[in-house]
């Protein structure tokens, strides 16, 4: 009986690809504390959840602006902004970090924060300018996408301290604080203005441009074991007073604040530092 010997590079390949028929694993390679790069399979459970569950709430604002029920799919895409702000501080707390994490997270951030809001624009304002709301609002999630992947390819190369760009959740927080806005002040705020309705559109269309931009925005990711002055304290909580007299207002302030503030961060890291 004649054994038959396998050729190296076939035994080798068969041994990286162990996965045979149908099957729901995943494979990653991590690095350990020692350099060393080893292949573990496996999700972290905590911080993938919770990205699941932004996505289950970027879902649910595209079925209910679909259906017209634009204050719950306000609430929804808010409560997705705080989701995403919690998987990676979770994921990080626990060192469980990783690539699928990440790749997951942006998959999640396009649906709730590049989708979501779109589509909550054309069903509350921007269905009646036909074509042209429909384009306006698909520029606004193109750039959600092109802000998400430019991210994802310069994490590790930018500073930390800085986005380039607004940050697809800050977008999504200006566009649904816009209707809100609307929908508190109907007067002020009539749809059935063919000008009200070319606002609209020239807004989502800027917010999608911001998000794209190399405008720098402070990304406060320094702050979360950093000392800072106690007068800060106060500030906030006049900010805080000041936001509950009139939330969708005072949010939507403070949100157009922060975007016009990436203009001023900017000229001054030009300013300090000429090409």
């Amino acid at each position: 009986m004649t054994s038959i010997n396998k050729p190296e590079s076939e035994s080798s390949t068969r041994d990286e690809h162990t996965f045979d028929g149908i099957t729901f694993e995943v494979e990653e390679e991590e690095q350990t504390h020692e350099g060393q790069k080893v292949k573990r399979r496996g999700i972290y459970l905590w911080p993938n959840l919770i990205t699941t569950a932004a996505l289950l709430s970027g879902f649910y604002s595209i079925i209910a602006s679909m259906n017209g029920d634009f204050t719950q799919a306000i609430y929804a895409i808010f409560l997705a902004a705080l989701l995403d702000g919690l998987d990676g501080r979770v994921a990080r707390a626990i060192g469980a970090q990783s690539a699928f994490g990440e790749q997951y997270d942006s998959l999640s951030d396009l649906l709730a924060f590049g989708v979501a809001p779109a589509i909550l624009m054309y069903s509350w304002s921007l269905h009646d300018l036909g074509r042209i709301g429909l384009a306006c609002c698909f520029v606004y999630t193109a750039c959600a996408a092109f802000r998400l992947a430019r991210f994802n390819v310069q994490i590790g190369v930018v500073d930390k301290r800085y986005f380039i760009g607004v940050a697809s959740p800050l977008a999504a927080i200006l566009i649904i604080t816009m209707v809100w806005v609307g929908r508190d002040f109907p007067a002020i705020f009539d749809l059935r203005e063919v000008g009200i309705q070319i606002i609209n559109a020239v807004l989502i269309v800027a917010v999608g441009l911001l998000m794209i931009s190399n405008i720098k925005y402070y990304s406060f990711k320094t702050l979360d074991r950093k000392r800072v002055p106690f007068a800060v304290l106060p500030i906030a909580v006049f900010i805080f007073a000041a936001i509950t007299y009139n939330i969708p207002v005072g949010i939507l302030v403070i949100s157009i604040i922060y975007a016009l503030s990436g203009f001023v961060t900017t000229f001054i890291a030009r300013k300090n530092n000429p090409i």
